[in-house]
């Protein structure tokens, strides 16, 4: 939790916009994971999501749902979830986030996955079909193991809602950018800075933009008006984009890309 918190702070410091990149644990396979994250830090991103690989990931386009299907097909369950988050904290400090649906938390256990997610390292936990409200004994059950959480606000949330996720989330607030579904996008919502700009006044917390920002244009745009960006769909299709052995190299160019003066 406090890697999260002090990320943020840092990046206040520093007068800039964090860089939070995404990848589904277990594509292209499950060794190589650890790697592509190593490449991704030292290309610039100052968190990690670890998407944990599900059947029905409905919040997700087409490229992570594709991803989950193949890491899936390879066997990735959630002990090498936390397999690779434990390799990741051998050589490194930078935040993990476990991005997942309730289904396989429930399944494998609300404090068994709490006390295994703890000791991997993770450090905070974002379940996309929770809402706060539905989330009082998952969120005890993970504080007693100094695990965060973080919720979703949508351009559609009304003020109260707004108070609410904002009450809820520990570490910081996710924005999904645009109503539908994860997958990068050429432009973005003409009326996304304005609703930022008026959500981040009514925010306590760092707000996080994700959902479809894929390029340097993107950060450019939001940097003054969040606190980070997520970048998910554009990683995971470039991992995807050629032999397993340069797909570290591959991820690390988007974030590069993204951050070049």
């Amino acid at each position: 939790m406090r890697r999260v918190q002090s990320l943020f702070a840092r990046a206040h410091a520093e007068k800039r916009c964090a860089v939070i990149a995404y990848v589904t644990c277990g594509d292209p396979d499950r060794e190589t994971t650890p790697r592509i994250v190593e490449a991704l830090e030292a290309a610039g991103a100052d968190a990690i999501e670890l998407g944990v690989p599900f059947s029905d990931p409905i919040a997700d386009g087409p490229v992570i749902q594709a991803a989950a299907h193949r890491a899936l097909a390879k066997g990735t369950t959630i002990e090498d979830v936390f397999t690779i988050a434990r390799k990741v904290r051998e050589r490194s400090q930078i935040p993990l986030i476990a991005f997942s649906y309730l289904n396989p938390i429930v399944r494998y256990g609300i404090e068994r996955f709490a006390k295994a997610a703890s000791e991997a390292g993770i450090d905070s936990v974002l379940i996309t079909d929770l809402p706060p409200e539905a989330a009082k004994e998952i969120r005890t059950t993970f504080r007693a193991h100094n695990l965060s959480m973080i919720f979703l606000l949508a351009p559609t949330s009304t003020d109260a809602r707004i108070a609410s996720i904002d009450r809820a989330s520990d570490g910081f607030v996710y924005y999904v950018s645009t109503t539908g579904v994860t997958g990068s996008r050429t432009d973005l919502d003409p009326s996304l800075l304005t609703r930022l700009d008026e959500i981040r006044n009514k925010l306590r917390k760092p707000i996080a933009v994700g959902f479809g920002i894929s390029r340097k244009e993107h950060y450019e745009l939001l940097r003054d008006h969040c606190d980070a960006i997520v970048v998910g769909s554009a990683i995971v299709r470039a991992i995807a984009g050629g032999d397993a052995a340069r797909a570290p190299e591959r991820a690390a160019a988007i974030v590069l890309d993204i951050l070049r003066q």
